[in-house]
This record gives structure tokens, sequence and C-alpha cells, in this order.
């Protein structure tokens, strides 16, 4: 039974026509209230994931529910068919749980929160906004458990509530969430955070509306929606192709000891209209990294995706979205059968923007991107300080970004643009450890044309008793290059113990006991490369190992030789491009570092832990 929204203002809003000046002065304006919520809850929230990494993604959308600006679509439309209670006025909802909103959230940590915008007695807008809380109960501290089997062990389920009723804030809700997690001061004050950012949307929409009046205001959002749908359709006839194209890639391991697991999809066009089938696709896993993809979710990854790379003029919204239908299969490791463990999603959510560079790149490599997005690893570190106080950290690190048409990628950045790093001076003053590395990994990038970006070392000297969680992926298979180009380097984790012990830790690992002047070395992967090395200028070449990126026997890899002082000896160089160019094979699509069964079998002398073993289901897909 779908909400009854409570309206004492009954009168529909009309469709009117709305000249260019105020529709791009209403466009920007919105594109503006969108980046205020971000500033708001970056001056209000208190854990350094929201506060810092801004571990958050807000979006305002119609009164339809349809997303205008924002990072992310909601399922503010499915919420409105699925909520039987009232919606008024001052009301505010809260959830976390992916199985009620269809994966509009992917994992109990992040904490959703929507506020319908009304003026005059009727609904104009809606605000929403996610953000990741540092902890919400569960097995481990941080809720991210790799060894959980169902979502009951991850942390404390929140079904869509109504935590503020006609302005009231339901006290006793909240506390009784807040009794179930580790860290309730900061999860208070990202809530309120988040509240007042939402809030914050609210009030320029209806400033606007009072501007321009309520109907050719609500006109211009559904122009905006029109204007991506246009673009969009125009972008999509011209990189997606009618004949079917697949692609596959892998999750390395599922931290219970099997892996990889496949991504699978094929993607095609029929008329106007983008297909996305995930047929193939590995049923789902036992542990915790399953992700449960909202097929809204995939189509705003793809549309960033296409936007960014084809036509970053256009504004992104949900307008296109009529033009792409998502196939999952229900079962899968991306679509799981309740009650599935869901924590450790992040591999997978990673993975699929590699999957959609690999699918939609076949069609048109020479505008493609190497794979390196892949995963955003975590690291947490929990325990009691001298003083006798529970701290918990939870820290997002950063890899190497592929190689690009366009050029190299960056050294040591985000999975999402929008992230950045903590500052050491913060996390050394807040938390009982100190950082004694964070540098670019040399040679880590994939070699290329464009090289692919550095990795990040970073070392935490621990200065407490406790445990660590890490939670990370490539430490099996590479992020691979295109085009001719090499793939990067793959993760690795170390704890070097302050007795002199030296252990690989694997890339998803908790409840690891740790004591006071211990070692974490964090390493992650590089992007990989883009185009055949032999092409890159060598002056280019001489540069990066002035910069410390890559070695001296790395730049052999180009065919650049230099000599002791740094200079390119010319004829050592044209020799050596020559010997390589002649031995070298046409320069592949995808270069991979070898077969899964290759790759595996070099496992452990590579990489000092064992393979995983590969995963078998029966007919039923249950391993």
């Amino acid at each position: 039974m779908p909400a009854n929204i409570i309206q004492p203002n009954s009168n529909p809003l009309q469709k009117v026509d709305v000249d260019t000046v105020t529709l791009d002065i209403i466009e920007n304006a919105m594109a503006n209230a969108r980046n205020e919520m971000d500033a708001v809850l970056f001056r209000t929230a208190m854990s350094p994931g929201i506060r810092e990494q801004g571990d958050a993604f807000p979006m305002i959308a119609n009164h339809e529910g349809k997303m205008v600006v924002g990072q992310f679509g909601s399922f503010i439309t499915g919420f409105i068919q699925s909520y039987s209670g009232d919606i008024e006025e001052g009301d505010i909802f809260l959830t976390n749980d992916p199985y009620m909103c269809d994966g509009a959230v992917s994992h109990l940590p992040d904490w959703l929160v929507l506020v319908p915008v009304f003026k005059d007695g009727r609904l104009i807008n809606w605000a929403a906004m996610f953000g990741h809380m540092s902890d919400v109960g569960g097995k481990v501290p941080g809720s991210l458990p790799t060894d959980a089997q169902t979502i009951f062990e991850e942390g404390i389920r929140i079904p869509p509530v109504k935590i503020y009723k006609k302005g009231e804030l339901n006290h006793d809700v909240l506390e009784l969430i807040l009794h179930n997690v580790r860290m309730p001061r900061w999860n208070r004050s990202d809530f309120n955070a988040i509240v007042a950012s939402c809030r914050t949307a609210g009030r320029r929409c209806v400033e606007f509306a009072e501007r321009f009046g309520d109907d050719v205001f609500s006109s211009a959002l559904g122009m905006m929606l029109e204007r991506n749908y246009i673009a969009m359709r125009e972008i999509i006839r011209n990189v997606v192709p009618e004949d079917k194209r697949s692609f596959e890639d892998y999750i390395c391991d599922d931290g219970a000891g099997l892996g990889p697991y496949t991504i699978r999809c094929t993607m095609w066009r029929e008329g106007d209209k983008a297909i996305f089938d995930f047929e193939g696709t590995d049923p789902q896993a036992p542990s915790s990294v399953n992700f449960y993809l909202n097929e809204e979710m995939f189509k705003m990854f793809f549309g960033a995706f296409t936007i960014n790379l084809f036509d970053p003029s256009i504004l992104f919204n949900d307008g296109f979205y009529d033009l792409v239908e998502v196939r999952i299969p229900q079962g899968s490791i991306l679509k799981p059968n309740f009650p599935a463990a869901l924590s450790c999603r992040t591999h997978l959510l990673g993975r699929i923007f590699d999957v959609m560079g690999g699918l939609l790149g076949q069609g048109t490599p020479d505008a493609m991107s190497a794979a390196g997005f892949s995963d955003s690893p975590h690291f947490m570190y929990s325990g009691y300080d001298e003083k006798g106080e529970w701290f918990q950290l939870f820290q997002i690190g950063f890899g190497g970004i592929p190689g690009r048409p366009v050029g190299d990628g960056p050294d040591g950045h985000s999975l999402w643009p929008g992230f950045t790093n903590v500052p050491n001076e913060f996390v050394e003053a807040y938390f009982p450890l100190r950082i004694e590395t964070y540098e670019t990994i040399i040679d880590s990038g994939g070699a290329g044309k464009h090289r692919g970006g550095n990795g990040i070392r970073v070392g935490y000297r621990l200065l407490a008793d406790g445990e660590i969680s890490i939670h990370d992926d490539r430490w099996l298979t590479y992020p691979w290059g295109v085009n001719g180009g090499d793939p990067g380097m793959r993760s690795r984790k170390e704890l070097a113990k302050a007795n002199g012990e030296r252990q690989v830790l694997p890339s998803k690992c908790d409840h690891i006991k740790v004591e006071k002047g211990d070692l974490v070395v964090f390493d992650t992967w590089g992007g990989g490369g883009w185009g055949n090395p032999l092409e890159r200028d060598p002056a280019a070449v001489a540069t990066d190992v002035v910069k410390g990126l890559i070695s001296v026997e790395g730049a052999l890899r180009y065919g650049v030789v230099l000599d002791a002082k740094g200079a390119i000896d010319q004829t050592a160089t044209e020799a050596l491009r020559t010997e390589m160019a002649s031995s070298r094979d046409t320069d592949a699509l995808f270069s991979r570092g070898g077969t899964i069964e290759e790759i595996k079998a070099r496992c452990e002398a590579e990489t000092g832990l064992p393979a995983p073993a590969t995963p078998v289901w029966n007919t039923a897909g249950v391993l």
C-alpha cells in the first residue's frame, strides 16, 4: 500500500514554460544547494570518515522522487510505494537496511536520511543523504566483519523509521539505535549533521520556489531531467553498440579462503535503450563480500562514468534512467538472497567501474582507460589508550588511478573523486599511532605510453595494544593494462612486530592482535598502464625517475636506459627499444598478467600467501 502523503494544499503543480535564462539560474542554484549540503555536513560531523574524508553522498529530488542533483539516486519512489504510513511536513525518515531499501544503501554502516520538503502545505521536493558511520555494532569494531555469514552479525538493522514526526525527534528510537553502537557520540553527531544538511537543502528549495514561483521551479526541475535524457540518449547511441559485448573481472577472494569470484556483464543496445545483463556472474559468497547492487545505483554508475568520459558538461541526474535496463540474477554475488552478509561489499562495488570501463572501451579502445579504481581499501584499529579510553580508527586508503587516453593516472587517489585523505597530523592527534611512512610506491603503476598511477604505502606505528582489521583486494589479480599497457602492481599488507617478527597479512582479515610498537605496512595497488610503453617519451620517463615515481631499473620497462647521473643514454635506449619491439607481441587490448590459473600457480611465491580455492557451487547455487 503506497504511503499517504498528507498535503493540505491539494492543487497539483502545473507544467509551464520556462525560459532558458531562468532554467540555467535554477540549475546552477540547485547545484550550489547540493554543494552547500556537503559544506554543512563536513563542518558539523564528528567522525573522521565523514568530516575529513567525505564518505557521504547527498541528493535533491523533485516532488516525484527523481534525483535532480547529487551523487546517488535514492529509493524515494520505492519508499513512497512501500511505506504504509503517513508522510507529513516535518517528518524525517532514517534507514540503513539494504534489504529494506532495495539496495539504495548497500551495507549497514551507511545511514540514509530522507526529508520530504513542503511549501504552503504541498510537497515540492525531497532531500536525502547517506553517510558512512564508523560503527553500527556487530561482531567487530567498525562493523565490517569478514567472516559474517548473515547480516545479523554486522550491526543494528534500522528499517525505514520516522525518526522525526512533525518536527519532533523520536528520542526513544534514536537512543535505542545508539545503544547498539560502539561510538554513540560520533554517530549522534554525524546523524544530526546529515539531518542539518538535508534541512539546508529543503530551505533552499523553498527559497527558489518563492523566488520563481512553485510551478516555474517544478517545471524547471523537470526540464533539467529532460536535458539529461536528451544528452544521455545521444551518448548511448554513440557508445553502446547493438551487437552484444561482454566483459568479466574478478574479486580476488572472499576472506574465507575461496576465490576468485567472477563478475560478468553483457551490454547491448535496443533502439535508444542500453541493456546490461549480469548473467554469468558467480552465485553469492558465504562471507560478507556480497554486494546488493541496486539497479538504479548501477544506472547512476553508468551515467556518471559515461558523462565524465564523454561530456562532463552534462549535469548528472536521474533523467536518463528510462534509457537503461539492468538485469541482475537473483542469488548472485551482486543480488544475494536475504539474509546474506553484505558489510564488505566495497570490493565488488569498486570492481563494477572496471567492468564498465572494459565493456565501453572495447568499441572505442582509444577512449578507454585501464583498470585501477578496483577497490576502496579500509584500515581499522581499535582498543584502549593509555588513559583507558576506547579509540576506534576507520580510514579509507587510496590507490593508483589507471592510465588514460589523455595522460598518466594520478598517484594515490581515491575510488571516489570527492574523497580526500585524512591529514596525518589529525590521525596522530586523535589516535594512539604515528604515521612513519606516507609515500607513493615506486614502479607500482603499470608501464605504458601513459603510465598507471602509483599506489600508496602507509606505515602505521601503533602506540597502544589493540586489534586491527584490513579490507582490500587486488592482491591476487592485477589492475589490467590496456592497448599494450602493463598491469599495475598488486596490493600488499604486512605486520612488523616490535619483537622483529614479520607477517604478511591477508587482504581481508579481522581480530589481528597488535601490541604497542608494532608497525603495519599498508600498500595499495597501482593503476594499469595505457598504450605501448615503448611509445612513451624518454624524457617523461627520466622526469618520473627524478620525481621518484619510476626507478632506474623500472625505466627499462619503457626501453629507456639512464646513466649514473640520470641522463638518457640515447644510443643504449634506441638499441634496447629496437630489441624489445622485435620480441613484443601485438599490443593486447587487455593485459591481465596471465590467466587465473597461471596467476594462482604463482600466487604463494609472489605474494607470500596461499592461493584461494576455486569456489564450486551445486545446482542450487550453494557452495
